[in-house]
């Protein structure tokens, strides 16, 4: 099978409109898909896409466009072969490697790819991707990496001595994630432009959902976080798990004060409370606000920067990202780096299409990885999942395992056709 053509779209969903995903430092998002279709001479086609939340998507579909060269004509076997060293070849194209290196456009551009080329690898194979990565020997999955930047925190070695250990008792755990499903949390009752009773309506139905774990969207105004923390709290009750997260919006001493106002709600984290490269940040503020953790990931731009995390000891929980970081394959050496300095690996979600692809990854790390869903969550936001051709399905507070051939990245072509921008029906006269 090989690659014949590489598609590009930029697809908005108007999100803003009802202030659903709102935080204090993205007050208006649209969430977009810079989506890719990979063609082959086949029957088959791997769809793939990075995250945005607007402006700037049709920059990140621009960069898809660029990688053509190293994609178009390739055969599907030449890759999955040298999974790892197709990987490198796009993170290192000696042009557009000057505008990351590794991090930015270019790297959500590289994930949208690798996201795609792991679609079609599964459905040439049968199985959904976590299960074709629970498939696969130790030995197929560390030479899926590039441990280029961080054998001083694992090396291919150490990655397989992991992986060996669990292989043997993958079958029973996969047994158990089919009978129960994976935890997550939900994020939706706490967006930051929700009035009041849309909060506390959205508390009381997630919890005849039978959700435990709640996350809060803070860093607006001081009094205003106490009240509405406050209000989470009173409304989930002293026993439910409350997280709060300030999407970078303090500094290193901000946080610190802002935090030790909110631990009388008694958080169980706080997300991104600064800037995402700010490592000895991130452990400062981890060290002065203990016992609250500290979870950061979704917008730390590759595995070097979860490398310093993880050494300097500045974040309780990994929260991986699986469009911000490039593809399965980087998020992989992520989870094995997070399993060796023991903090649990709970992702970040919620943009349109992201739980729907981070699924696979929680699934095949409690499968293949960490071998224990404890102290692990994964978000959840109950939004747009109507637009894939294979939707997520959380059913009391858990994921339930997909069993259709692919990643899950699909989305239905009249979604498509109505959300593409700035000229499909959705859009149409609306800018």
């Amino acid at each position: 099978m090989t690659i014949t053509d590489l598609v590009v779209s930029d697809l908005r969903f108007p999100t803003s409109r009802l202030q659903d995903g709102s935080d204090a430092m993205h007050t208006d998002p649209d969430y977009s898909a810079a989506y890719v279709i990979l063609k082959t001479d086949a029957a088959l086609e791997g769809h793939g896409f990075a995250f945005t939340i607007g402006r700037g998507n049709d920059i990140c579909a621009a960069a898809i466009d660029s990688f053509r060269h190293l994609v178009v004509g390739v055969r599907l076997a030449d890759i999955t072969n040298d999974f790892g060293g197709f990987w490198r070849r796009l993170a290192s194209d000696s042009q557009l490697r000057w505008l990351g290196p590794e991090k930015g456009v270019v790297h959500l551009a590289l994930a949208a790819i690798v996201n795609a080329v792991w679609d079609l690898y599964a459905k040439s194979e049968r199985k959904p991707v976590w299960k074709l990565l629970a498939d696969m020997t130790p030995k197929q999955i560390v030479s899926c990496l590039d441990f280029r930047y961080i054998t001083d925190a694992l090396t291919p070695e150490e990655a397989f001595d992991m992986l060996d250990r669990q292989a043997k008792t993958k079958g029973d755990r996969e047994a158990l994630l089919l009978k129960s499903g994976y935890p997550a949390y939900t994020t939706s009752v706490g967006w930051l432009g929700y009035s009041d009773e849309k909060v506390r309506a959205g508390c009381r139905t997630a919890i005849d959902e039978g959700w435990t774990h709640f996350k809060v969207k803070v860093g607006a105004d001081p009094a205003d976080d106490i009240r509405r923390v406050g209000m989470v709290r009173e409304s989930i009750g002293p026993d439910r798990v409350l997280m709060v997260d300030a999407n970078q919006r303090w500094s290193v001493g901000e946080a610190i004060e802002r935090m030790r106002e909110l631990a009388q709600f008694n958080p169980w984290w706080i997300e991104e409370p600064t800037s995402p490269d700010d490592v000895l940040g991130h452990a400062a503020i981890a060290e002065a606000i203990k016992p609250i953790g500290v979870a950061t990931g979704e917008h730390c731009a590759n595995r070097v920067i979860f490398k310093q995390l993880l050494q300097a000891r500045a974040i309780s929980f990994c929260q991986i990202d699986s469009c911000r970081l490039g593809g399965v394959n980087e998020n992989l050496a992520v989870m094995l780096m997070a399993k060796k300095f023991g903090v649990p690996v709970c992702p970040h979600a919620g943009g349109v299409g992201l739980c729907e692809l981070v699924q696979h990854l929680s699934m095949f790390d409690y499968i293949g990885i960490s071998g224990t869903m404890d102290g692990r969550v994964t978000e959840f936001v109950d939004h747009l999942h109507e637009h894939f051709v294979d939707p997520v399905v959380v059913t009391r507070a858990r994921y339930q395992v997909p069993t259709k051939p692919g990643y899950s990245s699909e989305m239905k072509e009249a979604s498509r056709v109505a959300h593409a921008y700035p000229n499909g029906p959705v859009w149409a006269g609306a800018q």
